[in-house]
């Protein structure tokens, strides 16, 4: 089976494909036998044709198909061999060819084969083509190309149409020839013997040429030969070939076609006066076509030249330029012989001349040497204004001395006379170099910069002399500071003098470097922006990277929050360890007198050695002491001393059961002694008062009497007024006052009417919160000396520790709310955010720094270690099944409502902790929730009984406490029927002491106690179990509760036994007592550990997580 034929497509495609011009001249081609042959490739879906054309050689052309979605054949490409290259008549050609040849019968030979056989197209060409041989002797050619010069207003132009041969040899310009007339398959207008001899080749060369001006069909008019474009010139070079003549139809005009073409100015001597004659000169094939030429262009691929050659005769020269012509070039052409007078010859050469060069071919006399083209340069121009501020102009100058020429960067004026392309590439290697610095990282090149801190000294010390390097860069300053590195170490110098004032001493900081002072506000504005250099006023600099510099600046920064005078530096007689700190980084340290003593005697203590007295030696105990101190007890005695001889208060902290109470009366003794040869207080000399919970009162009073029997000690149990007297009335015969919280916060003004030698402050945990008015006239109460006692500095967060802090050292730390940015909130974010709990840890140590001079704690572990063991236990107790269900029941309603209201925690906050509260309570036993819930048993009940009942029957003797007296009152009933006798404290007993005693004296073997009234200020060593029935979020109050049992004078071991009613908010409490005890650790002790704050609505929400 023969081959299938190329896919068919129709002539409304092809005209589509190629447009309607090319369609028609390659409809003649196909009619005319111009196709010599095709072929098909079925797989490769390609169409192959040879077409002949005008050139010696045929045109091969090639058609490529691709299958559409439904199996349809569409053209996606062509090529052609001939200029026009695709898309051309030749292709038309083809396409028409198979489409006719696909149609014919299937019988014919040439569809049986299934391509146009090339044999038949080649052997109608060779028959059909003339006998003689084109240029051969005696063949006279009958067309040529003429050309004709036509004057317009524009200028000279050349113009050109096919032209015949007349009767006596000359050429006929008349319209009876035309683009049309000259085609293959046209004769009209043509006598039949001109178009019978005209060679096909010939006649295809024409129609080749006029397509490319684009000749309307049917015209016989001149076209200019401006508008072939540049593929004329290879069909002009085939003319010869074919015997084409190209001539000129006025007579006496001769034409020649060069091969090349070139244009340049010509710089020449002028002849009639001292200047420069500048003329456009125009060759071919590097030759001038002749004296008196006018020359023109073809458009922008040629040039041509009309030169008188005598008489009427004259000479058409024309040819191709190898590149196109610019509009330089263009306008060169037009313009006239110029004479540059001597005058301006220098601005010629420098403006215009260097121009000229990049953009046309300019070339000189031989007498003449033209000077080289000026390059520009980038000229950086930086005026100083001080050490820190500067405005940088850039601007680009060609030429040198007078007639240099500046543009400003970005002005686009004069760019004609510039070398754009040069200035790119300066512009950027300058900005290049700019960038390496790190202040000009995202520098842009404009017009003008100003440029301020620390990028001035880049500027000056980097930038500037970079630039300078570049050979095409000038660099120009004004005003430019001697910028001289200081290298050698930095000096720095303290200061501490007189103020005037008891509490506050002035500071002085100074900082030199190679002999010059540093303004301390500005390297320490330097330092705290992060500046990795400073600039003094002169243009020295120095570094700051020196380690005493930054720790200087935290210093200083220190100083001015703690200061009384905002903007000042000084210091308080509280703030020796930062004077410590400072003297550590300083080189020069200059103090008065009195701050040497104050501040030396404080950084002993802080540092343990020093002119810390010796307690043995230098502090001897008071003569009438009735009690044996241990070595801690007389350490903590001369502390205590010491503090009040240079007229500081302090914090005594050490651990619940250590004596706190015989240290401060052993103090108070010596200062009574201290104060005159008599033990006895003479008459106006000034007492101390002991203020402490009420409970404690009356143990201060028995302790004084047991260990210093000669202090006269007074309690105000009551309020004057109900007393019938005054405070002063009291303190009148007394050396030691002792009251109640209570009472000195009701009675105030009577107690600031006596001039106090101190204030003693017991349990002080009272006054931790700032915000109370105990804290307040705390505060306002004058003394010289203020000693707070308690074995918990801290409980729930660090303002409690301020609130403390407030009262004994005025002045160490001024502001609650300074003390707040400082360290609360920047702990409590180091808790939350463990990308912050590193700058936390800083600040922790940086307070146990400061406070650690006036602040004295030992433990248990560290100064009695003769103390027996003491056991810790946690008892998980789960509840009975009824008891679980009714918890969870009112869980799901109380988590629900709470949650509901910690978006706006304040306003809520009673509400939320009287559903905490009823929480717990449920978690000891329904009943405390509900009467109706009175038959629920209570399995932490059951438990606690089943164990008092064997520590009785052997011979211990117990401690159990509770937040809820409700729920003692329910053990206590509970045990009275098992047989055990109990003791009971709580808020509402009346005789306390004789309860108290009692229990030390009698047989009882458990002692109830409300944590509240028990948890502290007595001593219960005749126990040795403790039960805490339920555990309350501050581990302080816990662990006071604990210490009643576990302090001196206990022999025998101690068990403690946390009772947790397991999957309940008890042991999200216990959790959170956990991170409590942690805070505690990480400011009182030196290991460091988790941070955390008070309880707020992150603690709640911890609460009320499900399990």
């Amino acid at each position: 089976m023969p081959p299938s034929p190329p896919p068919p497509v129709g002539t409304a495609a092809i005209k589509h494909l190629v447009g309607g011009g090319a369609f028609e001249r390659g409809r003649r081609y196909q009619a005319g036998g111009h196709v010599l042959g095709w072929t098909w490739d079925r797989a490769a879906r390609r169409l192959k044709g040879t077409v002949e054309g005008s050139a010696r050689r045929p045109y091969e052309c090639e058609v490529r198909f691709h299958v559409n979605g439904v199996g349809r054949y569409t053209v996606s490409s062509t090529e052609c061999s001939c200029p026009v290259g695709a898309y051309c008549k030749h292709v038309v050609a083809v396409l028409l060819d198979a489409q006719q040849d696909a149609t014919r019968d299937e019988g014919s030979a040439e569809t049986a084969s299934g391509t146009s056989a090339p044999w038949r197209g080649w052997m109608r060409r060779v028959v059909a083509a003339p006998a003689r041989v084109p240029g051969a002797e005696g063949a006279e050619p009958e067309l040529a190309l003429g050309i004709q010069v036509r004057e317009r207003a524009e200028g000279t132009v050349l113009q050109a149409k096919p032209v015949r041969r007349t009767q006596k040899g000359t050429w006929s310009k008349s319209n009876d020839v035309t683009w049309d007339s000259v085609r293959p398959g046209w004769g009209y207008g043509l006598g039949r013997d001109v178009v019978g001899r005209a060679d096909r080749r010939v006649r295809s060369w024409f129609a080749d040429l006029g397509d490319l001006a684009g000749t309307p069909y049917g015209s016989g008019a001149w076209r200019d030969l401006g508008a072939f474009g540049r593929l004329l010139w290879p069909l002009l070079a085939e003319a010869g070939e074919l015997g084409v003549p190209v001539v000129g139809v006025r007579r006496g005009d001769e034409v020649r076609v060069a091969s090349s073409s070139d244009l340049a100015l010509d710089v020449l001597r002028a002849d009639a006066a001292p200047g420069l004659r500048v003329v456009t000169s125009v060759r071919f094939d590097g030759e001038e076509p002749g004296q008196g030429s006018e020359t023109g262009a073809l458009n922008e691929h040629g040039l041509f030249a009309v030169t008188p050659l005598g008489g009427s005769r004259r000479r058409i020269t024309l040819g191709p330029t190898p590149d196109p012509l610019t509009d330089t070039q263009l306008d060169a052409l037009a313009m006239p012989e110029l004479d540059v007078p001597e005058r301006d010859v220098p601005e010629f050469l420098t403006d215009y001349y260097p121009r000229l060069r990049s953009r046309v071919t300019v070339r000189a006399a031989d007498d003449l040497e033209l000077p080289e083209a000026a390059r520009p340069v980038l000229v950086c121009t930086a005026v100083f204004s001080g050490p820190d501020r500067a405005v940088v102009s850039w601007s680009w100058e060609y030429g040198t001395g007078v007639l240099a020429r500046r543009h400003a960067v970005g002005d686009g004026g004069g760019t004609e006379l510039r070398d754009v392309a040069a200035e790119a590439r300066i512009a950027a290697e300058a900005s290049a170099v700019v960038r390496r610095s790190a202040k000009f990282a995202g520098f842009r090149l404009v017009r003008r910069h100003e440029v301020g801190g620390l990028a001035v000294l880049e500027l000056g010390t980097e930038v500037l002399p970079a630039l300078d390097v570049l050979a095409e860069v000038r660099v120009e300053t004004h005003e430019r500071p001697d910028y001289t590195e200081l290298s050698d170490a930095p000096v720095v110098s303290v200061t501490a003098g007189e103020s005037g004032d008891m509490d506050w001493f002035d500071l002085g900081v100074a900082v030199s470097v190679d002999g010059r002072e540093v303004p301390l506000p500005l390297l320490l504005a330097a330092l705290t922006r992060g500046d990795d250099r400073v600039v003094l006023p002169d243009g020295a600099w120095l570094r700051t990277d020196h380690p005493s510099l930054d720790r200087l600046r935290e210093l200083v920064a220190e100083a001015v929050r703690l200061s009384d005078r905002p903007g000042e530096l000084r210091l308080s007689r509280y703030n020796a360890g930062l004077w410590g700190d400072l003297t550590e980084v300083a080189d020069v340290v200059e103090q008065s007198e009195s701050w040497r003593r104050s501040a030396e005697g404080l950084l002993a203590l802080a540092s343990g050695a020093g002119d810390l007295p010796d307690p043995a030696t230098e502090v001897p105990l008071p003569t009438g002491l009735k009690a044996e101190l241990r070595p801690y007890q007389r350490h903590g005695y001369a502390w205590l001393t010491f503090l009040a001889e240079h007229g500081l208060g302090g914090i005594l902290a050490d651990d619940m059961g250590l004596g706190k109470t015989v240290q401060t009366l052993a103090f108070l003794a010596r200062a009574r002694e201290g104060l005159g040869s008599d033990p006895r207080r003479e008459p106006g000399e000034k007492p101390f008062l002991v203020v402490a919970p009420a409970s404690v009162v009356g143990n201060w009073v028995a302790e004084a009497q047991r260990f210093t029997p000669d202090l006269r000690v007074v309690a105000l149990a009551s309020t004057p007024g109900r007393l019938r007297t005054s405070v002063p009335e009291v303190a009148v015969d007394a050396d030691v006052v002792v009251t109640s919280y209570a009472i000195f916060r009701l009675a105030h003004d009577g107690f600031r009417e006596v001039d106090w030698s101190g204030l003693v402050l017991d349990e002080a945990q009272f006054a931790k919160n700032h915000a109370t008015r105990t804290n307040e006239v705390a505060r306002l109460l004058r003394a010289p000396f203020k000693l707070a006692i308690t074995g918990t500095p801290l409980e729930n967060n660090l303002m409690e520790l301020w609130a403390m802090l407030a009262i004994v050292a005025p002045g160490l730390y001024r502001s609650a709310g300074r003390f707040r940015e400082d360290y609360v909130r920047l702990v409590e974010s180091g808790a939350r955010d463990p990308e912050l709990a590193e700058e936390a840890d800083r600040a922790v140590a940086r307070l146990r720094g400061r406070i650690r001079p006036l602040l004295l704690r030992r433990t248990k572990e560290q100064v009695a270690p003769e103390l027996p063991e003491r056991q810790e236990q946690t008892l998980s107790v789960d509840l009975h099944a009824t008891h679980r269900a009714v918890y969870d029941r009112h869980l799901q309603r109380e988590r629900s409502r709470m949650l509901g209201l910690l978006d706006d925690f304040d306003t809520n906050r009673i509400a939320i902790f009287r559903s905490l509260t009823i929480l717990r309570r449920l978690a000891l036993d329904a009943s405390l929730v509900d009467p109706a819930y009175e038959g629920v048993p209570s399995a932490k009940l059951d438990v606690l009984a089943e164990q008092l009942v064997e520590v009785a029957a052997e011979g211990h003797r117990a401690l159990v406490f509770s937040q809820f007296t409700s729920f003692l009152g329910l053990a206590r009933e509970r045990l009275a029927a098992e047989g055990v006798a109990t003791e009971y404290l709580d808020g509402s007993t009346t005789r306390r002491t004789e309860v108290i005693q009692r229990f030390k004296e009698g047989e009882a073997p458990v002692f109830l106690i409300s944590l509240k009234a028990g948890g502290f200020g007595v001593n219960l060593t005749e126990a040795d179990y403790v039960y805490l029935l339920d555990p309350w979020w501050n581990p302080a109050t816990e662990a006071q509760a604990v210490d009643r049992t576990h302090r001196i004078g206990q022999t025998r071991n101690v068990m403690v036994f946390r009772m947790v009613s397991a999957g309940t908010i008890e042991e999200k409490v216990m959790a959170l007592k956990e991170r409590k005890a942690k805070l505690f650790d990480a400011v009182m002790n030196d290991d460091g550990g988790a941070f955390t704050g008070g309880l707020n609505v992150d603690d709640i929400r911890g609460l009320l997580e499900e399990a």
